[in-house]
């Protein structure tokens, strides 16, 4: 089930707010825990089996490593536990990638595995190692209530798309957490937001970026369209689905953190990575980084854990070595601005605006690439390379068509609307004005959204990957 749905939208969370907001206190969180075990199971209910069992095997072993810390045993428990944890997901996510890259180095020719990928497994899998290292680590209590640890690893708002939550962040709000109008109000504000990001901008940019796969007629221009088409699009929809998770998490009590904060805005890729999904940046950094030693080590050992951490980043977002290629892309842009570039970076705004736009539209031309040397065609014919002339009728007949939401997509990546609303809701005029035309425009955004959805507009799910 997806957010951007009409059986979610209409049936499903209406259903679990009621019944969330009917039930005692005491029950909250097994209202949750119930209502996201039907959520994930409605697609494929096999599937809950895996997550059950990684839930139960965290919260053992979380038991287990506070309860023998004193004998040491805590960190054989730790251990067992993350492997548990990342053998499962190596097996449903990795295995057929790694047979197949066997096969190609070897040239033998072992049938694959054909697994299909548990939606979600990637950030399930994350809190739960995360929630067992923290224990081990005694950043946080073991919980000895298995519903609760439950209802926060399976908890349906980010279970599927992120943001990646801590346990930490959310313990003491698991065991008491309060409601108000004024909160659920805002969450449903947050959340109709990022549902329009999705459906009004990120799919509809998502069809731009699919006639230009289908298209026969490429030309440079096609190929830059493409580009920052797609750029924009994984924006909206990934920070369109963080939008709906917070938002949720308000109505249900809970404080999620930020997952995106205007990353285009940046002025190098070091501070790109600090805005750009930053529940994943703040895992790696915290569980794989510091833990091989961070920036504490010689220059050698340093981009050794550079290289580990951003390969690992590129292979979590899926099972191919253009991904990796991706995570490695971006380690050596960090390496080379840690040593070099940062210094004339710093010298001029434009300057670093420019290299970051350029160096990431690149980059997610690799991500969204089929084939390593698809993405090297594609990136060359964006420099004039591989013939193709410099524009065709296709491509400005649609540059023509998406340009309005090409524009809005552009300005609303940068704080400047949020400015723009700050600015008119400091007057008194202006306050009372938004508060007046606030619930009308959500109501419109949502009536629109719905129109959308009926229409079976383009409407993909990107976190499969995942």
């Amino acid at each position: 089930m997806l957010f951007s749905s009409i059986p979610f939208l209409y049936y499903f969370l209406p259903c679990v707010m009621l019944l969330y907001f009917l039930a005692p206190r005491k029950l909250k969180n097994s209202v949750l825990l119930l209502s996201s075990l039907f959520f994930y199971g409605w697609g494929e209910p096999k599937y809950l089996v895996l997550m059950l069992v990684s839930i139960t095997q965290g919260y053992v072993f979380g038991i287990l490593i506070e309860k023998f810390r004193e004998k040491k045993l805590s960190k054989l428990f730790l251990i067992l536990s993350i492997l548990f944890s990342f053998a499962m997901l190596g097996y449903c996510k990795y295995a057929d990638f790694f047979i197949s890259s066997f096969n190609a180095l070897t040239g033998l020719s072992i049938p694959l595995l054909k697994i299909a990928l548990p939606i979600g497994i990637s950030f399930y899998t994350f809190q739960t190692v995360s929630y067992v290292i923290d224990v081990y680590r005694r950043d946080v209590k073991a919980q000895r209530n298995y519903i609760n640890l439950a209802a926060y690893i399976s908890m349906f708002p980010q279970l599927i798309a992120g943001p990646i939550v801590r346990y930490s962040d959310i313990a003491a709000q698991l065991e008491n957490r309060t409601h108000s109008l004024s909160d659920a109000a805002l969450g449903v504000r947050r959340f109709v937001i990022g549902l329009s990001k999705k459906i009004l901008i990120a799919n509809v940019l998502g069809e731009l970026v699919d006639i230009f796969k289908n298209s026969n007629e490429k030309s440079v221009l096609f190929c830059w369209i493409y580009a920052i088409a797609y750029t924009l699009h994984i924006y909206f929809d990934f920070s369109g689905y963080s939008d709906m998770a917070i938002g949720l998490g308000h109505v249900f009590g809970f404080r999620f953190l930020e997952n995106f904060n205007y990353p285009f805005i940046s002025r190098s890729i070091t501070e790109f990575w600090r805005r750009w999904h930053m529940s994943l940046g703040s895992w790696f950094r915290d569980y794989l980084y510091i833990p091989l030693g961070g920036n504490r080590v010689p220059l050698g050992r340093w981009i050794f854990n550079i290289a580990v951490v951003w390969a690992a980043t590129g292979l979590w977002h899926g099972a191919a070595w253009n991904f990796v290629l991706w995570g490695v892309y971006f380690a050596i842009l960090l390496v080379a601005e840690k040593l070099w570039l940062s210094k004339f970076l710093e010298k001029s705004h434009a300057l670093g605006h420019a290299y970051v736009m350029l160096l990431v539209v690149i980059s997610f031309v690799l991500f969204d690439a089929s084939s390593l040397s698809g993405a090297v065609s594609t990136v060359g014919a964006m420099f004039g390379a591989g013939g193709l002339p410099a524009s065709s009728f296709e491509a400005l007949y649609y540059l023509r068509s998406y340009a309005v939401v090409l524009i809005l997509a552009a300005v609303g990546s940068t704080p400047l609307p949020k400015r723009i609303i700050e600015r008119v809701r400091g007057t008194k005029s202006g306050a009372a004005l938004l508060n007046a035309a606030e619930p009308i425009l959500l109501v419109a955004l949502l009536a629109v959204c719905t129109a959308f959805l009926i229409d079976g507009s383009f409407n993909p799910f990107l976190y499969f990957r995942f």
